[in-house]
């Protein structure tokens, strides 16, 4: 466990460890092979897929940023939750997943339930009674997604680490939403932690990543031999590029955060803002859980338009600050509607179930001023407004 803050870490790792030129920013390894210094004798690194020194140093700031005993970056964030259910999960293996948590994972792990690699139940794990009846069934593994995506509802760590041990349950967290700057689910119990290190690890969305940190040496390893196995693992490039991103990461997350702030605000004062879904508002289910779990409140927001879907198309085609597109996390504020973006994997029903409305809209507010943000958001829903 480090006893280092993670601006330090995210800064400091690698940094003045090249031993040929004495280069203060490591240099870039992208030898896809390495020589053997003589018959026999398996170096550290032979094949990049199974070991990379600019992967390994991209491994080493994830794990000891979330506090772990080691990491394995993956090419993306699904290629780490299908590494995760991989390594750990037989037929006969049940997986507890939120029932509102993230369009591809429920895809996954609906396909391959279906094919009989696995068995999932998706759960409202807020409910208490409903957690408990799937805790009965002894699970092997159990998914929390918090904040989720797109709800940003948040779920007690702690509390459902405590019961999943009772039945002998492993537990992972996707921190997707926060980074290790603003949650560090293993100091509060967890077992795993997933990344897309595509969102705000490395924050300029110019690089698809993601990583699996073990608390324990064992898993780490096991985790390592499988995603050499399945060849789920991150390229030198991609590595070196995340690497650079999240060196910035503290200070980045700090204006996100400021900027949430002020956007959320304006939403409030916005009549055709129905329901806003952010851990920040007091009347907020998991208001408390969060200021208890959370460095932060986070930068991701959701809000259901109080409108018509003419008006949801007007308001999101106006809006020049804030791009349509998927993914979040990056730099650049985005705006995404769920049903028909990135949960559409999930079937009507399931939207329904996990409370996705047709109107809702999700915002990942990004580093440009936010009072141009502001602006940009305030003329776009006067020109909604103007819609019948």
């Amino acid at each position: 466990m480090s006893d280092r803050k993670p601006a330090t870490i995210a800064v400091r790792t690698g940094i003045e460890s090249d031993s040929q030129h004495n280069a203060v920013v490591p240099p870039i390894y992208l030898s896809t092979n390495y020589s053997f210094p003589e018959f026999g004798d398996v170096p550290q690194y032979d094949y990049a897929r199974s070991g990379n020194p600019t992967r390994a140093q991209l491994e080493k700031a994830l794990s000891d940023l979330e506090q772990g005993a080691g990491a394995v970056v993956t090419n993306c964030g699904m290629a780490a939750l299908n590494l995760m259910v991989s390594a750990l999960l037989g037929p006969d293996d049940l997986i507890v997943a939120p029932h509102d948590c993230y369009g591809g994972t429920y895809r996954l792990f609906d396909t391959r339930a279906r094919k009989g690699d696995f068995q999932v139940k998706f759960v409202d794990q807020s409910n208490p009674e409903a957690l408990a009846e799937v805790l009965a069934l002894k699970p092997k593994l159990i998914l929390l997604e918090t904040p989720s995506n797109p709800l940003v509802r948040v779920v007690d760590i702690e509390a459902i680490c405590q019961q999943a041990k009772l039945v002998g349950a492993l537990v992972a967290v996707d921190n997707t939403f926060l980074s290790p700057v603003l949650q560090q689910p293993l100091l509060l119990g967890a077992d795993f932690v997933l990344h897309s290190t595509t969102k705000y690890i490395n924050g300029h969305s110019d690089v698809v990543g993601g990583v699996l940190i073990a608390k324990t040496q064992e898993h780490a390893e096991d985790f390592a031999w499988w995603g050499n196995c399945i060849g789920s693992t991150g390229t030198a490039f991609d590595s070196y590029l995340t690497l650079r991103g999240i060196r910035t990461l503290s200070a980045r997350m700090r204006i996100h955060e400021e900027n949430a702030m002020a956007v959320l605000k304006c939403l409030q004062n916005q009549p055709l803002v129905g329901t806003i879904y952010h851990p920040s508002l007091p009347e907020h289910p998991g208001h408390e859980i969060a200021k208890r779990q959370q460095a932060g409140f986070g930068a991701m927001l959701s809000f259901e338009l109080a409108g018509s879907l003419e008006q949801l198309k007007v308001l999101v085609t106006e809006l020049k600050h804030f791009s349509l597109a998927e993914s979040l996390g990056g730099v650049e504020s985005l705006i995404a509607h769920p049903g028909s973006m990135t949960h559409r994997a999930m079937s009507d029903e399931a939207q329904a179930e996990a409370g996705l409305a047709p109107t809702l809209l999700r915002l990942s507010v990004g580093l440009e001023d936010s009072r141009d943000l502001i602006a940009d958001l305030e003329q776009a829903f006067a020109k909604a407004a103007e819609v019948a």
